[in-house]
């Protein structure tokens, strides 16, 4: 019974979440707020894992026609999130730091140099919520490559209870969305490394959280 439980979930869930997603985004008044010096070469995104949510749409708003593959754990809800992505054009690499982290993060390498921009979630799969896990630091040490903070705000959402925190937009609400200056974690220890991009991340979800209490 629960195998058949997940084949519909998977059959279902995908599609009709990425429809979701796109009907909340169209009906929502946007904002962006977007550096002029991003890097033209591929990059990590990194955004918290509660506010995935809406960042197909910041992607396709800074980088609309390049390939991007996203780092997602291969539990049953990566298995959900991996097929629902891939209505928006996006591929996936399946693992985490803790399972299979040497193969996923070659896979991340060879996707970058092949072009590829690769988006973590340093506190997924399954946090601490605002956490940073090895993965973003070895990717962005050994390929040189800057990390781009993503992050955006509804001003009326939903906030699920789970680990993260994840936010729902709600129909109408407005949307404001954040790209952060890039910056590396070149010749850091990995203690240092994890407080910097914890540090540079929060800067923007605090400014998220101050602006939505003012």
């Amino acid at each position: 019974m629960k195998n058949l439980q997940r084949r519909v979930l998977k059959f279902l869930v995908p599609p009709l979440g990425a429809l979701l997603m796109r009907a909340i985004y169209v009906s929502c008044k946007k904002e962006f707020h977007i550096p002029n010096n991003l890097p033209q070469e591929p990059f990590i995104v990194a955004f918290w894992h509660g506010e995935l949510f809406m960042q197909p749409f910041l992607y396709k708003r800074v980088r609309p026609s390049h390939k991007i593959a996203v780092m997602i754990s291969e539990h049953f809800d990566g298995e959900l999130i991996a097929r629902t992505i891939e209505h928006f054009g996006f591929e996936s690499i399946r693992g985490s730091s803790k399972k299979g982290g040497a193969r996923v993060l070659i896979s991340a390498i060879k996707r970058l140099k092949e072009g590829y921009d690769i988006a973590i979630t340093p506190d997924g799969p399954r946090g601490p919520r605002y956490s940073v896990a090895s993965g973003i630091i070895a990717l962005s040490q050994k390929t040189g490559a800057k990390i781009v903070p993503f992050s955006y705000r509804a001003d009326s959402y939903w906030q699920l209870g789970s680990w993260d925190r994840f936010v729902i937009p709600k129909p109408f609400s407005k949307l404001s969305f954040f790209v952060g200056e890039p910056f590396d974690v070149e010749g850091m220890s990995e203690k240092e490394a994890k407080a910097f991009i914890k540090e540079r991340m929060l800067q923007y979800s605090q400014k998220v959280q101050k602006e939505k209490s003012g």
